[in-house]
């Protein structure tokens, strides 16, 4: 069986009718809960101002010549720029001077002000901290108190986060092709929803850190099989611009973030109520059907004419027999064997020279996409301004730039716009690096130029990993690319580098905009993602040949 030949079951029971409308659109709304997960540690993680707790109650306190009678008036003094040292007297006569992470006892009791030339003696924050609750109420750092010497640990919630991604990544993508498809989005879904859940009643920080990372084993999971799941389902008339928008749900995720963000400030029912999302492709994903390619991959004959039967119903078009469509002998001696297809694994994407470079290019894009794109979005409370518009911006930037590929894509070819994204994105990385810090709406109008960019070359780089490489090793393909690894690597780079990661970014978009012109521009046929459509360029027909040769499907 040929892919091509596959794709004349489109041409009966119709290419994107009410049966593939429904599916997407269930599996679409899913991409939002991974989007929310995905970055729903911007506000989750906020550590809020903060000074060591005092050993006893307060009578008075002092701060930058400013007297208060309660501890928590004084905050406003550290929103002006003043020092954080809080002075406090205590009911015993005691005077303290308070840090955000010590805490000095006067030994001489001195009246309460800021000048004192007399000894004092360091104390530990053994009594915990007090919090800045004006914008939030909790988060995970007051939680556990993640701040001074335990800061690291709120460091690392994002990084292990991802780190979940780049295991689920591997893990379900390679079980989606031996137990199929359907079972795999039933299992995801359900360890999102209920990891999600267990999260938010996390009794410490490592039970907290094991559901998020499992939590992070499914979202990746789900995103990795379900991309390849509708792609099996929509005709190629379709296809391009249904796997495109499927990011756009994946950024309306994030939009709802900020949202929630915005109107929940306890970082517990903040993550019941992202988790919440979930609940209706939970309680309705044992419906979806397996894909009827899968089916007749494993020599399910009869289960796959069934699917198909069902397509064409839902559609109101004309049914197909796949043993004629297919030339199938269904009642032979193999009827219910599967056919005998070359298994394929990671080292078919370094057959040669020539094979492994262009490997290694795609890894290459994968991995500074992904880092530019949660870059970007994890950055962007950073900006200045308000966070909650900001990072709601982020995500509404992202569909109108998945719009411009599927317009420009088939016009100008996937090469050319994939080039145009990555030069506009290494570009507004340098224009954002001049700006002045005072000047946080330019910063902010740029950023979502750099991310307008970035989000196109992500959005398109899935589908040209889909078109490079046919169904047998598409999986693989996307599994082994640089897509985990620039997840995890980007995070850990934001939280450390901050805005001194920009420079990195932008060297690798230059230096694998170099590489990647030497890929032949992909098929601009309406997504044809056959496997055999490698491009254009007078080694066309060589290239074709070459690669079929490696990675083909068996007649």
């Amino acid at each position: 069986m040929r892919s091509h030949n596959l794709e004349l079951i489109f041409d009966h029971v119709g290419h994107f009718g009410r049966f593939q409308i429904f599916l997407y659109f269930i599996c679409a709304f899913q991409n939002i809960s991974c989007g929310i997960h995905y970055l729903a540690s911007v506000f989750m993680t906020v550590s809020p101002y903060h000074t060591c707790r005092p050993p006893g109650n307060v009578s008075r306190v002092l701060s930058h010549n400013t007297s208060s009678w309660k501890l928590e008036d004084i905050w406003i003094l550290f929103f002006t720029g003043h020092e954080d040292q809080i002075i406090v007297q205590l009911q015993n006569g005691e005077v303290w001077e308070l840090t955000s992470c010590h805490r000095f006892r006067r030994d001489d009791r001195s009246g309460l002000d800021s000048d004192y030339n007399g000894h004092k003696s360091s104390f530990p924050c053994v009594d915990g901290y007090i919090y800045d609750k004006s914008k939030w109420d909790s988060t995970v750092v007051t939680e556990w108190n993640l701040v001074c010497n335990r800061e690291w640990f709120a460091k690392m919630i994002q990084p292990a986060f991802m780190l979940g991604v780049l295991v689920g990544a591997m893990i379900f993508g390679y079980l989606s092709d031996r137990i199929g498809r359907r079972l795999v989005l039933w299992f995801t879904s359900t360890g999102i929803f209920f990891f999600g859940i267990a999260a938010a009643f996390s009794s410490d920080y490592y039970s907290f850190m094991i559901a998020r990372f499992l939590l992070a084993m499914s979202g990746s999971g789900y995103l990795v099989v379900v991309f390849v799941y509708v792609t099996e389902f929509i005709g190629v008339k379709s296809r391009t611009w249904a796997c495109i928008h499927m990011h756009s749900f994946f950024s309306i995720g994030t939009m709802v973030v900020a949202l929630t963000g915005y109107f929940v400030r306890t970082w517990w029912i903040y993550q019941i109520v992202l988790s919440t999302v979930t609940a209706p492709f939970f309680l309705c994903c044992w419906i979806l059907p397996e894909t009827p390619f899968w089916l007749l991959s494993e020599g399910r004959y009869e289960e796959a004419q069934r699917v198909v039967d069902t397509m064409a119903k839902w559609n109101r078009a004309s049914s197909c027999k796949l043993s004629e469509l297919l030339s199938l002998d269904l009642n032979g001696p193999v009827g219910n064997e599967p056919l005998e297809v070359k298994k394929h694994n990671l080292l078919d994407l370094f057959y040669d020279w020539n094979v492994g470079t262009r490997t290694l290019t795609v890894w290459l894009i994968w991995f500074t996409g992904c880092l530019g794109f949660y870059f970007f979005s994890l950055n962007s409370v950073h900006l200045g301004g308000n966070e909650y518009l900001n990072l709601f911006l982020m995500g509404a930037v992202e569909i109108p730039a998945y719009i411009f590929i599927c317009w420009g894509m088939d016009r100008i070819g996937r090469r050319n716009i994939l080039a145009f994204s990555l030069i506009s994105g290494a570009l507004l990385c340098g224009v954002v690096m001049v700006i002045p810090k005072d000047h946080f709406i330019w910063t902010v109008v740029v950023t979502m130029a750099g991310k307008f960019a970035i989000g196109a070359s992500f959005g398109l780089i899935y589908l040209y990993t889909a078109e490079l490489y046919p169904t047998m090793v598409g999986g693989c393909g996307k599994r082994q690319h640089g897509e985990p690894c620039g997840k995890h690597r980007g995070p850990i780079l934001g939280f450390s580098l901050q805005r001194l990661d920009l420079p990195a970014t932008a060297a690798c978009w230059d230096f694998g905009l170099h590489k990647w012109t030497a890929i032949p521009n992909a098929s601009g046929n309406h997504g044809e993602a056959s496997g055999d459509d490698l491009g254009g360029g007078h080694q066309t027909g060589y290239r074709k040949r070459e690669f079929r040769q490696i990675i083909s499907h068996n007649q």
